[in-house]
C-alpha cells in the first residue's frame, strides 16, 4: 500500500530536529510521498531547503490569504520567476486561496485571481485554501478560464458545493476531519464522490485526527485517515489505495515507477 500526503507543512517548526525520523515513521506504515506548500514570500526558501534535503518530498509555493497584506505586487514576480525553474520537487502553485474567517475578502481575491491566472499561464497545478468560500473558488476559477488542476486542500463544505468543484476538474482533499464522528457532512460528501476525485492530506500540523492533540498532527497519522475513509466507501482497501495514489501523481504530474 503506498500512500501520498498531498499537503502536509513539513517546513514548520513543529518538525525541527525531528524531520528524518518522523518521514522514516510515516514511510514504515505506508506513506511514500509528501508536498510542502508555501504559503509566504518568508518561506519559501525553507520550504525549498526542506524538500531538497529530504528523499521523497515536494513542493508548492504561492501566497496563503492570511499573509496576502504582507505581500507586494513584486512577490508575484519572484513566484513567478521560482514557479518557472527546473527543479522537479516542484509540483504547483500553491497554497492560495480565500478565507471568510480571517481577513478580508476584498483583500484577498485579487491575489488569487491573480495566482490562477498565473497557474494557468505557466500549466501549473493549484493547491487551493478554502474556508466558508467555495462557491466564491468555483467562480473565480471559471470566470478566470483556469483548466487546470486543483486541489481544494482540507474540505469540509456539501456535497453539492464539492460536486460542482470536482465538475470543474477540482480534486477535494481528504484530511483529518473525517475522522470525527461529530463531522457528519463532511464525511457523507466524501462517501459519495467520485473515487477518481479524492486525495489524501493531513495539512500537519494542523487539522489532526481524533485523538491527536491540536498542533501535534504529522504524517504519521495520514493511515489514520486512510482507514476512517476506507470505513465510508464501498471500494476494498487495496483498490481504494490505489486510486487514491494513481489520483495524487496525476495532480502532481508525477509518473508512475512500473
Amino acid at each position: 500500500m503506498e500512500l501520498v500526503d498531498a499537503h502536509c507543512h513539513f517546513d514548520f517548526p513543529e518538525f525541527d530536529g525531528q524531520r528524518e525520523r518522523v518521514l522514516d515513521q510515516a514511510r514504515d506504515a505506508g506513506v511514500s510521498r509528501l508536498v510542502i506548500p508555501g504559503v509566504d514570500r518568508q518561506n519559501w526558501e525553507r520550504v525549498i531547503a526542506t524538500a531538497a534535503s529530504l528523499p521523497g518530498v515536494s513542493y508548492c509555493l504561492g501566497i496563503h490569504p492570511w499573509f496576502v497584506d504582507e505581500h507586494q505586487q513584486d512577490d508575484l514576480v519572484v513566484l513567478e520567476a521560482l514557479l518557472s525553474g527546473q527543479d522537479r520537487r516542484c509540483v504547483g502553485l500553491g497554497e492560495c486561496g480565500l478565507d471568510r474567517l480571517r481577513g478580508e475578502l476584498s483583500s484577498q481575491i485579487p491575489w488569487f485571481e491573480a495566482q490562477v491566472d498565473l497557474a494557468g499561464r505557466l500549466g501549473r497545478s493549484l493547491v487551493i485554501h478554502s474556508v466558508r468560500t467555495h462557491d466564491e473558488i468555483h467562480g473565480i476559477l471559471r470566470a478566470r478560464g483556469f483548466h487546470g488542476k486543483a486541489l481544494v486542500h482540507g474540505f469540509s463544505g456539501s456535497y453539492q458545493q464539492a460536486r460542482k468543484l470536482v465538475d470543474l476538474g477540482c480534486y477535494i482533499g481528504i484530511g483529518g476531519v473525517i475522522t470525527h464522528p461529530r463531522a457528519k457532512k463532511t464525511r457523507d460528501t466524501v462517501a459519495r464522490l467520485p473515487l477518481e476525485a479524492l486525495v489524501l492530506e493531513t495539512d500537519a500540523p494542523d487539522m489532526p485526527p481524533e485523538g491527536v492533540r491540536k498542533g501535534a498532527n504529522s504524517p504519521v497519522f495520514l493511515p489514520r485517515i486512510f482507514s476512517a475513509l476506507a470505513g465510508l466507501r464501498h471500494e476494498n482497501a487495496d483498490q481504494l489505495a490505489e486510486q487514491l495514489r494513481d489520483n495524487a501523481y496525476r495532480l502532481y504530474d508525477w509518473k508512475l515507477q512500473v
